[in-house]
């Protein structure tokens, strides 16, 4: 398959007939920085935008913000990453849906000259070859702060349900599996509900969610590894009449889902800082672009957010910029 996106790829270089070094230029001559998500509705997403066009405003260079609808439609993403190698833009900032499907067409730029920088969610392939940085959230580490979270409210024993996003996406995998670890390290705390995966919206999240209900009423924790399955399962529980009774930890931090864990439906949430992941995924083309070293990894943070904190100066840092 890999073989076969490479040839696509390939394909478009050559139609397009584009000359090495002919970068496209944006509004006042600027170099064009194409900034692709993995979607565009979770409010995840639209931080990592203000993060990103905040950054072309810091280092003169015109953001181009395009993404998938969705967060599981690997052929849009592709088609886009292969548009802007097609448009010679100056570099490119990556989310990738699929950590091998993206390999490819992020290997076609590397060949065009054009930089790309990985965020959020990482590739198959070492950073060097293919990309030139990955800028991200430490997601084991993420994960493994819920599964700590959620042992010390269950006092390390219960049985925990896991709500996974979806196969393929390199962040969420990481967190899931730290949270393995830890909830591995507790005798009397066992995992249910892993083949269950919640995908790409809060709708279908809920839907899932609802399917394994009464699994869910036996269970004395739970734990959700995205913004998507958090709010999904957070629906579900407050459609069977069960939101605040067993302790849940999710991950990252929309205003709706700080709410709920103000009002006891949620015990913690694990937030990232999807402003920075925008502004430092951009920072590190602009540098690139302007012979300043970059740095290979970028680690842009992970906080355990709980009702005792939520009003502390860091936490609150972390809605500001949004």
């Amino acid at each position: 398959m890999a073989r076969v996106l490479l040839a696509l790829c390939l394909a478009v270089s050559l139609l397009t007939g584009c000359k090495q070094g002919d970068a496209s230029q944006g509004n006042g001559g600027k170099p064009q920085v194409a900034v692709i998500p993995k979607g565009t509705t979770h409010e995840f997403w639209k931080s990592v935008e203000a993060g990103a066009k905040q950054a072309g405003k810091d280092f003169d260079v015109d953001v181009i913000w395009k993404g998938p609808l969705n967060e599981d439609d690997r052929s849009a993403q592709i088609n886009l990453v292969q548009q802007f190698v097609g448009d010679r833009v100056a570099g490119i900032v990556l989310a990738p849906l699929d950590s091998r499907a993206l390999v490819p067409p992020v290997q076609l730029a590397e060949q065009q000259h054009i930089p790309v920088v990985i965020i959020d969610s990482g590739l198959d392939a070492p950073v060097g070859q293919g990309f030139i940085s990955f800028v991200a959230t430490d997601n084991r580490k993420g994960g493994q702060m819920a599964g700590e979270e959620l042992a010390r409210l269950l006092n390390g024993k219960g049985t925990v349900v896991l709500l996974p996003y979806a196969e393929g996406s390199a962040s969420t995998l990481e967190r899931e599996a730290g949270f393995m670890e830890v909830i591995g390290k507790h005798p009397e705390m066992h995992v249910v509900g892993q083949g269950n995966y919640g995908g790409p919206t809060t709708d279908h999240a809920e839907k899932v969610a609802l399917n394994m209900i009464d699994q869910i009423k036996q269970a004395d924790g739970i734990f959700c590894s995205n913004e998507s399955n958090t709010a999904g399962m957070l629906a579900a529980l407050r459609t069977a009449g069960i939101a605040g009774k067993a302790r849940f930890v999710g991950f990252d931090a929309s205003p709706q889902l700080v709410e709920a864990l103000k009002n006891k439906e949620l015990d913690g949430l694990i937030s990232q800082d999807p402003f920075r992941i925008g502004y430092d995924g951009v920072k590190a083309v602009a540098d690139h672009l302007h012979g300043k070293p970059v740095a290979e990894r970028v680690d842009t943070g992970v906080h355990l957010i709980t009702r005792e904190n939520v009003n502390d100066p860091e936490i609150l840092k972390l809605f500001e910029k949004h």
